[in-house]
């Protein structure tokens, strides 16, 4: 009988009349220790640490050596059974020790990229989708010269940053 597995992590599953289900019961909630909130210590990299304790994690690169030899763009997690690996996949979001978040999209990670429509804070909009150009002030008198040359040079600036449209 072949050993059936969750579409998504092959987290091993359970049979009926099975012996030993303490083997794939204990398997499967190690597996989903590693995928739950995973914390790394790296990402891309392809040389194995020469201590770790049980828990510490990295996502390997491409080209990994020794122990993580065959299992590139993986997260690689140490345990008292020594190294275990999850295959990376698309949506799969890791925190690194520092806090800035990595997301693989289209087999890439991005780290400390967040995408969204909009940021709240309580029930109020701080950040949204960029408004429609602001247009250069013109006309008025003398005063209105000096106020035109402050508010070009405040959307100068803002332009120059990307964050006003130019």
């Amino acid at each position: 009988m072949s050993e059936e597995r969750t579409a998504r992590f092959g987290l091993p599953l359970l049979h009926a009349s099975q012996a030993q289900k303490e083997l794939d019961h204990n398997e499967a909630i190690t597996l989903l220790e590693i995928l739950a909130q995973p914390v790394v210590r790296g990402i891309g990299v392809d040389v194995p640490p020469s201590e770790s304790a049980a828990g510490d994690s990295w996502v390997t690169g491409m080209d990994p050596v020794g122990e993580w030899s065959g299992h590139p763009d993986a997260l690689a997690v140490w345990t008292a059974g020594g190294w275990r690996f999850m295959a990376a996949c698309d949506g799969m979001t890791v925190r690194q020790l520092d806090g800035m978040t990595a997301t693989r999209v289209a087999g890439v990670w991005q780290i400390g990229r967040i995408c969204a429509e909009a940021f709240f804070v309580g029930n109020h909009q701080v950040v949204g989708p960029r408004g429609s150009a602001i247009v250069d002030p013109s006309g008025g008198g003398t005063v209105d010269r000096e106020a035109r040359a402050a508010v070009l040079a405040i959307l100068s600036a803002l332009r120059s940053h990307g964050l006003v449209a130019p």
